[in-house]
Protein backbone atom coordinates (compact mmCIF):
# COMPACT_ATOMS: atom_id res chain seq x y z
CA UNK A 1 0.00 0.00 0.00
CA UNK A 2 1.31 3.31 -0.77
CA UNK A 3 -0.63 6.49 1.01
CA UNK A 4 -0.81 9.63 -1.31
CA UNK A 5 -1.55 12.73 1.09
CA UNK A 6 -2.67 15.83 -0.31
CA UNK A 7 -2.61 18.98 1.30
CA UNK A 8 -4.10 21.80 -0.30
CA UNK A 9 -3.15 25.43 0.57
CA UNK A 10 -6.22 28.07 0.90
CA UNK A 11 -4.63 31.32 1.09
CA UNK A 12 -5.44 35.17 0.03
CA UNK A 13 -3.93 38.37 0.84
CA UNK A 14 -5.65 40.64 3.17
CA UNK A 15 -5.25 43.39 0.35
CA UNK A 16 -7.01 40.89 -2.06
CA UNK A 17 -10.24 42.76 -3.96
CA UNK A 18 -14.16 41.27 -4.29
CA UNK A 19 -13.87 40.93 -7.61
CA UNK A 20 -10.94 38.44 -7.27
CA UNK A 21 -11.81 36.89 -4.06
CA UNK A 22 -15.18 36.49 -5.99
CA UNK A 23 -13.06 34.92 -9.15
CA UNK A 24 -11.51 31.80 -7.09
CA UNK A 25 -14.17 31.17 -5.13
CA UNK A 26 -16.13 30.48 -8.61
CA UNK A 27 -12.98 28.91 -10.60
CA UNK A 28 -11.65 26.79 -7.53
CA UNK A 29 -12.85 26.83 -4.48
CA UNK A 30 -16.63 25.67 -5.32
CA UNK A 31 -15.23 22.87 -8.16
CA UNK A 32 -12.41 21.37 -5.74
CA UNK A 33 -14.85 21.05 -3.15
CA UNK A 34 -17.55 19.48 -5.30
CA UNK A 35 -14.90 17.22 -6.73
CA UNK A 36 -14.27 16.21 -2.69
CA UNK A 37 -17.98 15.25 -2.11
CA UNK A 38 -18.11 12.74 -5.21
CA UNK A 39 -15.30 10.68 -4.56
CA UNK A 40 -15.97 9.90 -0.53
CA UNK A 41 -13.16 8.25 -0.15
CA UNK A 42 -10.54 11.20 -1.09
CA UNK A 43 -8.89 12.50 2.11
CA UNK A 44 -7.15 15.68 2.02
CA UNK A 45 -5.31 17.87 4.52
CA UNK A 46 -6.62 21.67 4.27
CA UNK A 47 -4.57 24.65 5.71
CA UNK A 48 -6.97 27.48 5.21
CA UNK A 49 -5.21 31.12 6.28
CA UNK A 50 -7.41 32.92 8.65
CA UNK A 51 -7.53 35.50 6.81
CA UNK A 52 -9.28 34.00 3.89
CA UNK A 53 -11.60 32.41 6.29
CA UNK A 54 -12.85 35.45 7.48
CA UNK A 55 -12.82 37.43 4.00
CA UNK A 56 -14.96 34.83 2.44
CA UNK A 57 -16.96 35.31 5.16
CA UNK A 58 -17.33 38.86 4.95
CA UNK A 59 -17.20 38.52 1.18
CA UNK A 60 -20.83 36.79 1.55
CA UNK A 61 -18.58 33.59 -0.09
CA UNK A 62 -19.61 31.54 3.43
CA UNK A 63 -20.84 28.66 1.56
CA UNK A 64 -17.34 27.63 0.76
CA UNK A 65 -16.62 27.82 4.38
CA UNK A 66 -19.77 25.61 4.98
CA UNK A 67 -18.41 22.93 2.30
CA UNK A 68 -15.28 22.77 4.17
CA UNK A 69 -16.81 21.79 7.52
CA UNK A 70 -19.28 19.59 6.07
CA UNK A 71 -16.19 17.35 4.45
CA UNK A 72 -14.68 17.74 7.74
CA UNK A 73 -17.76 16.30 9.36
CA UNK A 74 -17.61 13.44 6.72
CA UNK A 75 -13.90 12.57 7.75
CA UNK A 76 -12.31 13.46 4.62
CA UNK A 77 -10.85 16.73 5.41
CA UNK A 78 -8.43 17.41 8.19
CA UNK A 79 -7.65 20.74 9.23
CA UNK A 80 -3.93 22.55 9.75
CA UNK A 81 -2.73 25.56 12.03
CA UNK A 82 -0.73 28.55 10.34
CA UNK A 83 -0.21 31.96 10.74
CA UNK A 84 -3.21 34.18 9.92
CA UNK A 85 -2.24 36.46 7.91
CA UNK A 86 0.59 34.33 6.07
CA UNK A 87 3.59 35.60 7.61
CA UNK A 88 6.94 34.40 6.58
CA UNK A 89 7.46 33.19 9.89
CA UNK A 90 11.21 32.58 10.65
CA UNK A 91 11.64 36.21 9.57
CA UNK A 92 9.44 38.09 12.24
CA UNK A 93 10.43 38.45 15.84
CA UNK A 94 9.13 35.27 17.97
CA UNK A 95 6.58 37.41 19.96
CA UNK A 96 4.57 38.13 16.54
CA UNK A 97 5.15 34.84 15.13
CA UNK A 98 3.50 32.92 18.21
CA UNK A 99 0.75 36.03 17.70
CA UNK A 100 0.15 34.98 14.20
CA UNK A 101 -0.14 31.18 14.81
CA UNK A 102 -2.53 32.02 18.13
CA UNK A 103 -5.05 34.36 15.93
CA UNK A 104 -5.05 31.93 13.31
CA UNK A 105 -6.65 29.56 15.49
CA UNK A 106 -8.88 31.44 17.21
CA UNK A 107 -10.02 33.05 13.91
CA UNK A 108 -10.08 29.77 12.32
CA UNK A 109 -12.08 28.22 15.21
CA UNK A 110 -14.59 30.99 14.91
CA UNK A 111 -15.58 30.65 11.48
CA UNK A 112 -15.37 26.68 10.82
CA UNK A 113 -16.55 26.03 14.72
CA UNK A 114 -15.70 22.16 16.51
CA UNK A 115 -14.56 20.98 12.38
CA UNK A 116 -11.48 22.77 13.26
CA UNK A 117 -9.25 20.90 15.55
CA UNK A 118 -6.05 20.69 13.73
CA UNK A 119 -3.46 18.68 14.58
CA UNK A 120 -0.44 19.47 12.41
CA UNK A 121 1.12 22.49 10.86
CA UNK A 122 1.84 24.06 8.05
CA UNK A 123 4.32 27.38 7.58
CA UNK A 124 3.02 29.64 5.15
CA UNK A 125 5.51 28.93 1.84
CA UNK A 126 6.89 26.15 4.02
CA UNK A 127 9.33 28.64 5.28
CA UNK A 128 11.14 26.76 8.08
CA UNK A 129 13.71 27.73 10.44
CA UNK A 130 15.27 26.64 13.35
CA UNK A 131 12.79 28.69 16.30
CA UNK A 132 9.83 27.15 14.92
CA UNK A 133 9.66 24.12 16.28
CA UNK A 134 9.23 25.28 19.92
CA UNK A 135 6.20 27.39 19.84
CA UNK A 136 4.83 24.92 17.15
CA UNK A 137 5.27 22.11 19.93
CA UNK A 138 4.26 24.09 22.91
CA UNK A 139 0.78 23.88 21.87
CA UNK A 140 0.83 20.62 21.06
CA UNK A 141 0.81 20.23 17.51
CA UNK A 142 1.78 16.31 16.47
CA UNK A 143 3.76 17.18 13.00
CA UNK A 144 5.01 20.25 10.87
CA UNK A 145 5.23 19.81 7.36
CA UNK A 146 8.66 21.36 5.75
CA UNK A 147 9.43 21.51 2.27
CA UNK A 148 11.80 18.30 0.46
CA UNK A 149 14.42 20.38 0.13
CA UNK A 150 14.91 20.79 3.84
CA UNK A 151 15.66 16.91 4.55
CA UNK A 152 19.08 16.50 5.40
CA UNK A 153 19.10 12.64 5.58
CA UNK A 154 18.15 9.63 3.08
CA UNK A 155 14.54 10.68 1.75
CA UNK A 156 12.10 9.25 4.14
CA UNK A 157 8.86 7.19 2.72
CA UNK A 158 8.15 4.66 5.24
CA UNK A 159 9.71 6.07 9.11
CA UNK A 160 8.41 9.85 10.24
CA UNK A 161 11.11 11.63 11.22
CA UNK A 162 11.04 14.31 14.62
CA UNK A 163 12.16 18.11 15.17
CA UNK A 164 13.56 18.22 18.81
CA UNK A 165 12.95 21.23 20.85
CA UNK A 166 13.09 22.40 24.97
CA UNK A 167 9.20 22.05 24.56
CA UNK A 168 9.19 18.70 23.35
CA UNK A 169 9.21 16.72 19.71
CA UNK A 170 7.45 17.02 16.89
CA UNK A 171 6.97 14.81 14.04
CA UNK A 172 8.22 16.50 10.53
CA UNK A 173 6.63 15.45 7.09
CA UNK A 174 8.80 16.42 3.97
CA UNK A 175 6.83 17.66 1.12
CA UNK A 176 7.95 15.48 -2.25
CA UNK A 177 8.76 18.98 -3.98
CA UNK A 178 9.29 16.76 -8.02
CA UNK A 179 6.29 15.24 -7.42
CA UNK A 180 4.42 18.38 -6.60
CA UNK A 181 5.58 20.30 -8.90
CA UNK A 182 5.00 17.99 -11.65
CA UNK A 183 1.40 18.93 -10.64
CA UNK A 184 1.71 22.24 -10.24
CA UNK A 185 3.59 22.68 -13.43
CA UNK A 186 0.86 20.56 -15.42
CA UNK A 187 2.90 17.48 -16.31
CA UNK A 188 1.41 14.43 -15.22
CA UNK A 189 -2.67 13.86 -15.52
CA UNK A 190 -4.50 12.26 -12.67
CA UNK A 191 -4.20 8.98 -14.00
CA UNK A 192 -0.67 9.02 -15.35
CA UNK A 193 0.25 10.27 -11.41
CA UNK A 194 -1.60 7.81 -9.54
CA UNK A 195 0.36 4.84 -11.98
CA UNK A 196 3.43 6.41 -11.06
CA UNK A 197 2.65 5.88 -7.61
CA UNK A 198 1.46 2.61 -8.13
CA UNK A 199 4.90 1.86 -9.90
CA UNK A 200 6.70 3.33 -6.67
CA UNK A 201 4.75 0.89 -4.43
CA UNK A 202 5.66 -2.05 -6.69
CA UNK A 203 9.11 -1.67 -5.56
CA UNK A 204 9.16 -0.62 -2.35
CA UNK A 205 6.45 -2.05 -0.52
CA UNK A 206 4.24 0.15 2.12
CA UNK A 207 5.17 3.89 2.12
CA UNK A 208 3.99 7.20 1.97
CA UNK A 209 4.52 10.51 -0.81
CA UNK A 210 3.25 13.77 0.47
CA UNK A 211 2.54 16.40 -2.53
CA UNK A 212 1.46 19.96 -1.25
CA UNK A 213 0.41 23.04 -3.26
CA UNK A 214 -1.85 25.94 -3.70
CA UNK A 215 -5.24 24.15 -3.99
CA UNK A 216 -5.86 27.64 -6.18
CA UNK A 217 -3.75 25.59 -8.78
CA UNK A 218 -6.68 23.94 -9.61
CA UNK A 219 -8.89 25.64 -11.57
CA UNK A 220 -7.86 29.57 -11.16
CA UNK A 221 -4.03 29.56 -12.00
CA UNK A 222 -4.90 26.27 -14.50
CA UNK A 223 -8.14 26.20 -16.57
CA UNK A 224 -9.61 22.52 -15.42
CA UNK A 225 -7.24 21.22 -13.91
CA UNK A 226 -9.61 20.28 -10.98
CA UNK A 227 -11.03 18.25 -13.79
CA UNK A 228 -7.80 16.68 -15.87
CA UNK A 229 -6.06 15.83 -12.57
CA UNK A 230 -8.03 16.17 -8.90
CA UNK A 231 -10.79 14.50 -10.16
CA UNK A 232 -9.36 12.10 -12.66
CA UNK A 233 -7.00 11.00 -9.57
CA UNK A 234 -9.58 10.49 -7.63
CA UNK A 235 -11.32 8.74 -10.45
CA UNK A 236 -8.54 6.55 -11.26
CA UNK A 237 -8.23 5.52 -7.15
CA UNK A 238 -11.79 4.56 -7.04
CA UNK A 239 -11.21 2.07 -9.90
CA UNK A 240 -8.22 0.67 -8.48
CA UNK A 241 -9.87 -0.12 -5.10
CA UNK A 242 -13.30 -1.69 -6.88
CA UNK A 243 -10.62 -3.78 -8.46
CA UNK A 244 -8.95 -4.43 -5.46
CA UNK A 245 -5.58 -4.17 -6.97
CA UNK A 246 -2.77 -5.63 -5.00
CA UNK A 247 -0.63 -3.09 -5.11
CA UNK A 248 -2.88 0.15 -4.01
CA UNK A 249 -2.80 3.73 -3.48
CA UNK A 250 -4.88 5.07 -0.59
CA UNK A 251 -6.04 8.73 -0.25
CA UNK A 252 -4.41 9.43 3.17
CA UNK A 253 -4.68 13.00 5.42
CA UNK A 254 -0.96 14.03 6.66
CA UNK A 255 -2.11 12.67 10.15
CA UNK A 256 -3.18 9.43 9.23
CA UNK A 257 0.40 9.15 7.68
CA UNK A 258 2.08 10.68 11.27
CA UNK A 259 -0.46 7.68 12.33
CA UNK A 260 0.25 4.80 10.25
CA UNK A 261 4.43 4.91 9.94
CA UNK A 262 7.24 4.45 12.99
CA UNK A 263 9.29 7.13 14.24
CA UNK A 264 12.55 7.47 12.33
CA UNK A 265 15.59 9.62 14.14
CA UNK A 266 15.46 13.09 15.36
CA UNK A 267 16.48 15.32 12.80
CA UNK A 268 17.25 19.52 11.95
CA UNK A 269 15.88 20.31 8.83
CA UNK A 270 17.55 22.78 6.38
CA UNK A 271 15.96 26.27 7.18
CA UNK A 272 14.54 27.10 4.09
CA UNK A 273 10.73 27.32 1.84
CA UNK A 274 9.16 25.16 -1.57
CA UNK A 275 10.41 27.89 -3.67
CA UNK A 276 14.01 27.44 -2.30
CA UNK A 277 16.46 25.15 -4.90
CA UNK A 278 19.22 23.59 -3.70
CA UNK A 279 21.94 26.26 -5.24
CA UNK A 280 19.70 28.38 -2.97
CA UNK A 281 20.67 26.45 0.13
CA UNK A 282 24.43 26.61 -1.08
CA UNK A 283 24.53 30.17 -1.41
CA UNK A 284 22.58 30.66 2.16
CA UNK A 285 19.98 32.03 1.03
CA UNK A 286 17.08 29.89 2.66
CA UNK A 287 14.01 32.30 1.55
CA UNK A 288 15.14 33.74 -1.76
CA UNK A 289 11.51 35.13 -2.54
CA UNK A 290 11.16 37.00 0.62
CA UNK A 291 14.63 37.80 1.86
CA UNK A 292 17.12 38.27 -1.17
CA UNK A 293 20.50 39.20 -0.14
CA UNK A 294 20.92 40.89 -3.53
CA UNK A 295 17.46 42.57 -3.56
CA UNK A 296 17.12 46.10 -2.53
CA UNK A 297 13.65 46.27 -2.30
CA UNK A 298 13.62 43.14 -0.23
CA UNK A 299 16.22 45.33 1.64
CA UNK A 300 14.48 48.51 2.03
CA UNK A 301 10.85 46.37 2.69
CA UNK A 302 12.22 44.35 5.85
CA UNK A 303 13.69 47.95 7.42
CA UNK A 304 10.83 49.26 7.14
CA UNK A 305 8.90 46.63 8.78
CA UNK A 306 11.57 46.64 11.52
CA UNK A 307 10.41 50.32 12.43
CA UNK A 308 6.72 49.76 12.16
CA UNK A 309 7.28 46.89 14.87
CA UNK A 310 9.50 48.87 17.16
CA UNK A 311 7.15 51.57 17.09
CA UNK A 312 3.97 49.25 17.91
CA UNK A 313 6.04 47.94 20.86
CA UNK A 314 7.19 51.50 22.01
CA UNK A 315 3.48 52.70 21.65
CA UNK A 316 2.20 49.90 23.75
CA UNK A 317 4.74 49.93 26.85
CA UNK A 318 4.46 53.91 26.75
CA UNK A 319 0.59 54.42 26.53
CA UNK A 320 -0.47 55.62 29.43
CA UNK A 321 -4.28 57.40 29.05
CA UNK A 322 -7.09 56.35 26.99
CA UNK A 323 -6.40 58.32 23.68
CA UNK A 324 -2.51 56.81 23.43
CA UNK A 325 -3.96 53.64 24.06
CA UNK A 326 -6.52 53.16 21.73
CA UNK A 327 -3.95 54.80 18.95
CA UNK A 328 -1.70 51.82 20.39
CA UNK A 329 -4.50 49.34 20.10
CA UNK A 330 -5.10 50.25 16.73
CA UNK A 331 -1.58 50.21 15.90
CA UNK A 332 -1.09 46.82 17.24
CA UNK A 333 -4.38 45.34 15.02
CA UNK A 334 -3.25 46.82 11.82
CA UNK A 335 0.65 45.24 12.41
CA UNK A 336 -1.27 41.95 12.32
CA UNK A 337 -1.83 42.19 8.53
CA UNK A 338 0.77 44.44 7.61
CA UNK A 339 3.25 41.62 8.26
CA UNK A 340 1.65 39.47 5.20
CA UNK A 341 4.00 37.90 2.14
CA UNK A 342 2.49 38.65 -0.68
CA UNK A 343 4.22 42.18 -0.49
CA UNK A 344 8.06 40.99 -0.22
CA UNK A 345 6.99 37.98 -2.95
CA UNK A 346 5.75 40.31 -5.86
CA UNK A 347 8.94 42.50 -5.28
CA UNK A 348 11.28 39.29 -5.79
CA UNK A 349 11.41 39.89 -9.57
CA UNK A 350 12.43 36.11 -9.47
CA UNK A 351 8.65 34.48 -9.32
CA UNK A 352 6.49 37.96 -9.67
CA UNK A 353 6.90 41.66 -9.95
CA UNK A 354 3.26 43.69 -9.18
CA UNK A 355 4.55 47.49 -8.21
CA UNK A 356 0.35 47.94 -6.99
CA UNK A 357 0.81 44.58 -4.76
CA UNK A 358 4.07 45.93 -3.36
CA UNK A 359 2.71 49.21 -3.12
CA UNK A 360 -0.54 48.22 -1.12
CA UNK A 361 1.89 46.17 1.75
CA UNK A 362 3.67 49.49 1.98
CA UNK A 363 0.51 51.81 2.40
CA UNK A 364 -0.53 49.27 5.11
CA UNK A 365 2.67 49.61 6.85
CA UNK A 366 2.16 53.33 6.98
CA UNK A 367 -1.44 53.00 8.39
CA UNK A 368 0.90 50.89 11.70
CA UNK A 369 3.72 53.74 11.93
CA UNK A 370 0.98 56.92 11.95
CA UNK A 371 -0.96 55.43 15.25
CA UNK A 372 2.12 53.96 16.82
CA UNK A 373 3.83 57.41 16.22
CA UNK A 374 0.35 59.38 17.40
CA UNK A 375 0.15 57.04 20.35
CA UNK A 376 3.99 57.80 21.46
CA UNK A 377 3.28 61.77 21.12
CA UNK A 378 -0.06 61.79 22.82
CA UNK A 379 0.96 59.39 26.20
CA UNK A 380 2.91 62.04 27.88
CA UNK A 381 6.24 60.65 27.12
CA UNK A 382 9.57 62.29 27.61
CA UNK A 383 10.82 64.94 24.70
CA UNK A 384 13.48 62.58 24.29
CA UNK A 385 11.26 59.80 23.84
CA UNK A 386 8.98 61.17 21.72
CA UNK A 387 11.88 62.67 19.73
CA UNK A 388 13.21 59.37 18.74
CA UNK A 389 9.84 57.73 17.77
CA UNK A 390 9.59 61.15 15.24
CA UNK A 391 13.09 60.29 14.19
CA UNK A 392 12.01 56.46 13.39
CA UNK A 393 8.60 57.76 11.46
CA UNK A 394 11.10 59.82 9.73
CA UNK A 395 13.21 57.03 8.80
CA UNK A 396 9.95 55.04 7.56
CA UNK A 397 9.20 57.86 5.51
CA UNK A 398 12.52 57.86 3.28
CA UNK A 399 12.20 54.17 3.39
CA UNK A 400 9.07 54.31 1.78
CA UNK A 401 10.10 57.22 -0.67
CA UNK A 402 13.03 54.72 -1.44
CA UNK A 403 10.95 52.11 -2.59
CA UNK A 404 8.81 53.97 -4.44
CA UNK A 405 11.40 55.33 -6.39
CA UNK A 406 12.87 51.75 -6.94
CA UNK A 407 9.04 50.46 -8.09
CA UNK A 408 9.23 53.51 -10.30
CA UNK A 409 12.34 52.47 -12.64
CA UNK A 410 11.88 50.58 -16.05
Amino acid sequence: MIYWGLLLHFYQPPTQIHPVLRQVAEECYRPVLDILRKHPQARVTVNISGVLTESLWEHGLRDVLDGLRELAARGQVEFTGSAKYHAILPLIPDAEMRRQVRLNHVTNRHYLGEAYRPLGFFPPELCYGPGLAEPLAEPRYAWVLVSGVACPVEWPTQVVHEVESDSGRLAVLFRDDVLSDSISFRRVDGRGFVDQLRDMGRSNGDMYVITAMDVETFGHHLKDWDKVFLADAYRTLAEGAARDEAFGVRSATLSDIVDSFPRGAPVEPHPSSWSTSRDDLAAQVPYPLWSAPHNEIHRLQWEHTEICIQLVQRAEALASDETSKRFAALARTLLDPALHSCQFWWASRRAGWDINMVHRGLLEQEEVILNAHKSIECSGSADSVRREASYLAAASRYLRAQIVDRLLRP
